[in-house]
């Protein structure tokens, strides 16, 4: 957001702003405006006015992204000038407004007094000191198996070398041992997921593409829940597959899934919810958990079918009372939000309101999705959307709202569908993969026509804030592909044993509530002294989930694992 600041504040610039000065060389007086390329159809915003008196004025201008600036005569809706620039961080801007003797024509000369700092720079350190490690983490083992390492090591240690008949008998006694059958892959995307998750939480460094996307489009943050929700649908299919083998009853797992969705719902209640200033959102974990309790629920009652005719299908047709359930689902998602009347807004927004869509709809935020909040929790809803300062709004909204919620169970419901692919054709590799690259296209294939591969001229934008119907098709895509090749890569060639995302992935439920009771505690946060630049930020994300994997893998050395 732009704002004036004074001659003594120029060098007290923070992350991701630039000072721009505005010198005014007319003989009236001007107003510079502007518009962020990221915010759909907005309004141009006032910057700074500079009287012909007053001569120049600073503005501090953010970095984040590409802003489109015009100059006005003050008072006036006459476009003097108009350009496009990309501010970068800590440069200091000159912007000169003159017009020439001989012509009426005023120009605009955009000039750098103090060259910018370079805001990608500790992410390619990160990134280089990350790959170093991950090279030597790889090749340690190599070199430690090394002939002439393991004599210096044993020589230093005082260690006899065991005869080589004994280490047969060890290789014969490993290689004797039978295979774990727990898939390593889905343990490393969990892993996965939730290392993304602690990281963007910490702040990921300040860089916004580590933050939620505004409203349409998708960023790094935006990839984590969906994700995290197709794997609990796969791993609930597994484990409740594992259950019923070794005789459990369905009450009994009607039972542990009640268990588990009361645990879910307490620590909704401990971590999710929010001090009322910002608003409640606790009753949105109990209805996404009871209606994917629900559909886990419906798994069980459908796990009985058995019909050897259709083998090859079998992962889609016997399991068809769930695609009634998620299809009726849908059917009541697409005509709430395209369908129902909202009191002042047009039937079937799907805009951020606020400044957006030329300020038409400003009370409008959320659509239908924010009415059936407030329908049923009155304004007592989140009040710090991440649309709120780019579009400035001032509804509340929660992007975890009721409707939303029919969404996520979908997205389980895909999940689901990847563990039934794992266990009707486990032995049959190619088959497993060759589905999931399937499911994939198709998924994928949706997202691209529902959105028309732009970011806000869809059909159905993708959105992490409504989860859209094209937002969860694309989160299917990718994670159907991701799931395949971390299964084809750790399970079916055993290339990568999942480290280090495997260890936080085996104890999720602890390290997901203990970032959240100590995450901004030290040693995993402290209060940056220095907010000039991403270093200091960068690092204390880093330094707390690197903590955080370390923790769990103690806890995996231990065998201590946190399951609910």
């Amino acid at each position: 957001m732009p704002k004036a600041v004074s001659y003594m504040a120029k060098n007290t610039l923070k992350m991701d702003e630039a000072l721009l000065t505005v010198h005014n060389q007319l003989t009236e007086d001007i107003t510079v405006l502007f518009v962020s390329d990221y915010c759909y159809k907005c309004l141009y915003q006032p910057v700074v006015n500079v009287s012909a008196e007053q001569k120049n004025a600073s503005v501090v201008v953010s970095t984040l992204f590409t802003l489109t600036l015009k100059v006005e005569p003050y008072s006036q809706n006459r476009t003097l000038c108009r350009w496009t620039q990309a501010f970068e961080e800590a440069g200091h801007y000159s912007l000169r407004v003159t017009q020439y003797e001989t012509t009426s024509d005023v120009t605009c000369f955009l000039s750098v007094d103090k060259s910018p700092n370079n805001s990608y720079l500790p992410l390619l350190a990160a990134a280089l000191v990350l790959a170093v490690l991950s090279l030597l983490w790889t090749v340690a083992p190599y070199v430690y198996r090394w002939k002439c390492t393991s004599k210096i090591i044993n020589l230093i240690s005082c260690r006899r070398p065991q005869l080589s008949t004994e280490n047969e008998d060890l290789s014969a006694e490993i290689t004797s041992q039978p295979k774990s059958s727990r898939l390593k892959s889905l343990d490393t995307f969990r892993g996965l997921s939730l290392t993304l998750m602690v990281f963007v939480n910490y702040g990921g460094g300040g860089y916004w593409f580590f933050q939620h996307a505004p409203w349409n489009g998708l960023t790094v943050a935006d990839l984590v829940m969906p994700w995290f929700v197709f794997i609990i649908g796969t791993s609930v299919v597994l484990a409740f597959s594992s259950m019923r083998r070794r005789g459990v009853g369905r009450l009994q797992l009607l039972r542990k899934l009640s268990w588990r969705s009361a645990v879910l719902i307490l620590i909704g209640f401990c971590f999710i919810n929010y001090s009322p200033r910002d608003g409640q959102r606790t009753v949105m974990v109990l209805v996404t958990d009871s209606w994917s309790s629900a559909a886990f629920g419906l798994h069980l009652l459908c796990s009985g079918f058995d019909h050897n005719w259709w083998n090859p299908i079998q992962d889609l047709v016997l399991y068809w009372p769930e695609w009634l359930f998620i299809v009726a689902l849908e059917t009541v998602w697409l005509c709430v939000t395209f369908l129902l009347p909202v009191p002042g807004c047009p039937t079937g927004y799907l805009g951020a309101g606020g400044i957006g869509d030329e300020g038409l709809f400003p009370n409008c935020t959320g659509g239908a999705a924010a009415y059936v909040d407030r329908w049923l929790l009155g304004d007592n809803i989140y009040w710090h959307p991440t649309c709120k300062t780019l579009y400035r709004t001032t509804q509340p909204f929660d992007p975890e709202g009721v409707l939303g919620t029919i969404n996520s169970v979908v997205m389980g419901f895909m999940g689901m569908q990847a563990g039934k692919i794992l266990l009707f054709f486990r032995p049959k590799n190619r088959n497993i993969l060759i589905r999931f690259l399937v499911w994939a296209i198709l998924l994928g294939t949706c997202a691209a026509i529902l959105s028309k591969c732009t970011r806000d001229q869809g059909f159905i934008p993708v959105n992490k804030n409504l989860w859209s119907l094209s937002y969860v098709t694309c989160m299917g895509f990718t994670s159907f592909l991701l799931f395949g090749l971390m299964y084809f890569i750790i399970d079916v060639r055993g290339w990568w044993g999942g480290q280090p995302f495997i260890y936080p992935g085996m104890n999720s439920i602890f390290v997901y509530v203990g970032h959240s009771l100590l995450g901004f505690y030290f040693p995993f946060s402290w209060e940056m002294r220095y907010q000039d630049g991403h270093w200091e930020g960068l690092f204390r994300s880093l330094w707390g989930t690197f903590l955080w994997v370390l923790i769990a893998y103690f806890l995996y050395r231990k065998k201590f694992f946190l399951k609910i």
